[in-house]
C-alpha cells in the first residue's frame, strides 16, 4: 500500500504538469512536487516545512543544510528563544 501512493501523485502531477503555460513554470512546479513528497516522506507537513522556510529566510541563506526537511525540526528547537516572562 505504501508503494501505492507515491506512484499516484506522480501520475497528478504528470497530469497537472500539462496545464503548466511555460518551461520555467514547470520547472518551479517540478521542484515544489519534489519538495512536498520529501516532506511526507519524512513525516513533515510540507505547508508546516513552507511556512518555517519563509519565516526564516536569513537562516536558511545562512545554512541551508540545516533547513532540510528531515532536520529542520531541530534547527527550529536551537533558534527558538524563549518567551519573555518578565514583568
Amino acid at each position: 500500500m505504501y508503494h501505492v501512493v507515491p506512484l499516484k501523485l506522480a501520475i497528478l502531477h504528470r497530469k497537472n504538469a500539462l496545464f503548466y503555460k511555460t518551461q520555467n513554470g514547470a520547472r518551479v512546479g517540478d521542484v515544489f512536487m519534489s519538495l512536498i513528497h520529501t516532506c511526507r516522506l519524512c513525516g513533515a507537513d510540507p505547508f508546516e516545512y513552507l511556512t518555517e522556510l519563509q519565516r526564516h529566510a536569513e537562516g536558511l541563506r545562512s545554512n541551508p543544510s540545516r533547513w532540510m526537511p528531515w532536520n529542520y525540526r531541530a534547527t527550529l528547537n536551537d533558534t527558538v528563544t524563549p518567551p519573555n516572562t518578565a514583568r
